[in-house]
């Protein structure tokens, strides 16, 4: 196994990760990318796994505060603000980029539905 792949791997054993026997599980596309940007920003170094660990932990602590319990549902929705959070606080983008790019996925997933249907009549 390289470096990179125990790297990645350790990532699929944070604690509330909803998994299988063979890893992590993805409901939608958006979770399987946002769990690829993590990975690929601890493989390149960019970021540490105990940095990854600690972002996750307050945003899923936060809501926690607020009266939301992380049963899986959200989880991804949580993985994806912890990412917000650690690329702005690591000056690896702003948050106007985000604004930007978030546009950019909810602009493409918008056609992608709009195609699926007229495909599927």
């Amino acid at each position: 196994m390289s470096s990179a792949e125990h790297r990645s791997g350790q990532l699929a054993d944070l604690p509330l990760l909803p998994r299988d026997i063979d890893g992590p599980v993805f409901e939608e596309p958006w979770q399987a990318q946002a769990f690829a940007v993590v990975a690929e920003l601890v493989e390149s170094g960019k970021i540490t796994r105990q940095e990854w660990a600690d972002t996750l932990g307050k945003v899923l602590k936060t809501a926690e505060e607020q009266g939301e319990y992380d049963t899986g549902h959200r989880y991804y929705d949580h993985w994806l603000l912890a990412l917000e959070n650690i690329v702005v606080d690591k000056n690896l983008t702003d948050q106007s980029e985000l604004i930007r790019e978030k546009e950019g996925i909810k602009e493409n997933d918008h056609h992608r539905r709009d195609q699926q249907l007229r495909d599927e009549q």
